[in-house]
């Protein structure tokens, strides 16, 4: 078959499914021997009309035939590569897949822009999982062992042609442990474990309340469908995801492919889809959503340098040069979640603006932005120009250090 692979152990009742959810239609066959297939449309595999596979594999023949159509379908490369050889090779799995349109010429995407579309998407499983153990706001580090050990179940395909699609492949059957997570406030007490389809539909439900809330926006200008929708799984952690997938594309979606071994679930969306429109919401419902109810805190714009982390798995420090009257000159950052490291490297490495949120305290002659979140990296760092400000307080801007009772 050149240069395809063929798995081992082809379930052949499961290749039938896998035609079927393709567009192959059951054309007849002899029950407990074979079943016949027909391609969806004309043309699909060239001069073929229809495709046996072999079910009874005790057949003398069963391997012979099963190879045969094995090779048939690969003829369709795509078919074969983005579509069939990925769901036998895995055994059964649900499907996330992220897409996400650019002016690159079709099946390809700018580097850094295939970057963060990755990085966007392991945010959406991670935001998901963390909102099966319990929904949240912000989630900070809470949750966050459990959801690194349901991303560990979860594999990365390739890319599909026409548009740039990362592919997630989560085995409905797995399971993922509950206990030991020592994180003090929100660990589970007990040990036990969580199948990883209920994680995966906590993931759409995630998903799904956000985009909800999205269009709530849309109707109404308002984020209140946002912070309804945390019970859902709605979280700046989600929101932040999503901002990532829809952010300077032309076109993007969520699409869920559930597994046949399992039933699907019957009351979940299975396609979200996003555009850049959606950016400045998704960033103004994150900014929203990571503020500490209990205290003050404070919105600095401005470029990253001097990124440090002192130990592994740290959530790491960094300076920031505020491009913002109004706020100190210069800020020194204590990030909350280690995943936000990884986009101020990004917004350091790319010169462009990173906002970020936290709480803001004077210590000698430093500024320390505390329990620090990234909100959203944006534009060039040219675009926004020198400082409005060099010193004191901008019009409509509160004095942070200076009398009063802030």
């Amino acid at each position: 078959m050149n240069d395809i692979s063929i798995p081992a152990n082809v379930d052949p009742v499961r290749l039938g499914s896998l035609l079927v959810e393709a567009g192959w239609q059951v054309a007849g066959g002899r029950r407990g021997s074979y079943r016949r297939f027909m391609p969806p449309g004309e043309g699909s595999l060239s001069g073929t009309s229809s495709l046996v596979v072999p079910l009874d594999s005790s057949a003398p023949e069963f391997s012979e035939m099963l190879h045969a159509a094995l090779s048939q379908i690969s003829q369709d490369r795509d078919l074969w590569t983005r579509s069939i050889y990925p769901r036998l090779a895995v055994d059964a799995s649900d499907e996330f897949r992220f897409r996400k349109e650019s002016s690159a010429p079709s099946g390809f995407i700018g580097w850094r822009s295939g970057e963060q579309l990755i990085e966007s998407a392991r945010r959406t499983l991670v935001a998901g999982a963390k909102s099966y153990i319990s929904p949240g706001r912000h989630f900070v580090n809470r949750n966050g062992r459990f959801a690194g050990r349901y991303l560990d179940q979860v594999l990365m395909g390739q890319t599909a042609s026409g548009s740039y699609i990362v592919t997630a492949y989560a085995p409905p059957n797995g399971s993922v442990s509950l206990g030991g997570d020592g994180q003090g406030v929100g660990a589970l007490p007990e040990v036990g474990a969580a199948q990883v389809r209920a994680v995966n539909q906590a993931v759409v439900k995630a998903v799904e309340a956000t985009a909800e809330a999205l269009e709530h926006y849309r109707l109404s200008g308002s984020l209140s469908g946002f912070e309804d929708g945390v019970s859902r799984g709605v979280s700046y952690e989600m929101t932040n995801a999503i901002l990532g997938i829809a952010a300077q594309s032309e076109g993007a979606d969520i699409t869920v492919g559930w597994d046949s071994s399992m039933p699907p679930p019957v009351s979940l969306s299975s396609h979200f889809e996003f555009s850049g429109e959606d950016v400045e919401p998704l960033g103004q419902a994150a900014l929203r959503l990571a503020e500490d109810q209990s205290s003050r805190t404070v919105v600095v714009v401005g470029r990253v340098h001097l990124l440090a982390k002192k130990k592994v798995g740290s959530p790491g420090v960094f300076g920031i040069d505020s491009l913002m009257p109004g706020s100190p000159r210069k800020v020194r950052v204590r990030l909350a979640d280690e995943e936000d490291y990884h986009e101020a490297i990004r917004a350091h490495e790319e010169d462009l603006a990173l906002q970020v949120s936290g709480n803001l305290e004077k210590e000698g002659n430093l500024s320390w932005l505390y329990n620090a979140t990234v909100i959203q990296t944006l534009g060039s760092i040219d675009d926004y120009g020198a400082r409005r400000t060099r010193g004191g307080v901008g019009e409509g801007q509160m004095n942070l250090f200076e009398g009063g009772d802030s």
